[in-house]
């Protein structure tokens, strides 16, 4: 079984500092404290956090949209992220849609995003 999990959160940062901070390599390094392997080329593979999140990239729209395959183990279907950035004012919301994910990886997965990744991306890119 899985589930999908949808959210919005708001950063204040302009959308191009955000993706930056989302697909560079040497930007990701510096938010997460670990060597991070990506690139913007669809068809490659991704690796952030010490090989705890890695997938394939699917499709970039610079400034706007990310949509990557995740691993999860032997899964039937893939588990697709997708991230549309959208520019309100003087802060970036970001839409996170990330489907198939397996149900006993949920809740970690869930409180990940919400705690770890884009609690550090707000640490790196807020302007304060």
């Amino acid at each position: 079984m899985t589930k999908d999990l949808k959210f919005r959160i708001k950063i204040a940062a302009e959308p191009e500092d955000v993706y930056t901070a989302l697909t560079r390599p040497l930007a990701i390094e510096l938010w997460t404290g670990y060597p991070a392997k990506m690139s913007t080329e669809p068809g490659s593979e991704f690796e952030l956090w010490d090989g705890d999140i890695c997938g394939k990239n699917i499709e970039f729209e610079e400034n706007f949209k990310i949509v990557q395959e995740w691993y999860f183990g032997n899964q039937d279907k893939p588990s697709i992220v997708t991230m549309k950035l959208f520019k309100q004012g003087t802060k970036t919301q970001i839409e996170v849609n990330h489907t198939n994910i397996p149900i006993d990886d949920f809740d970690d997965i869930k409180e990940g995003w919400l705690e770890n990744y884009f609690s550090a991306v707000k640490d790196f890119v807020e302007v304060k």
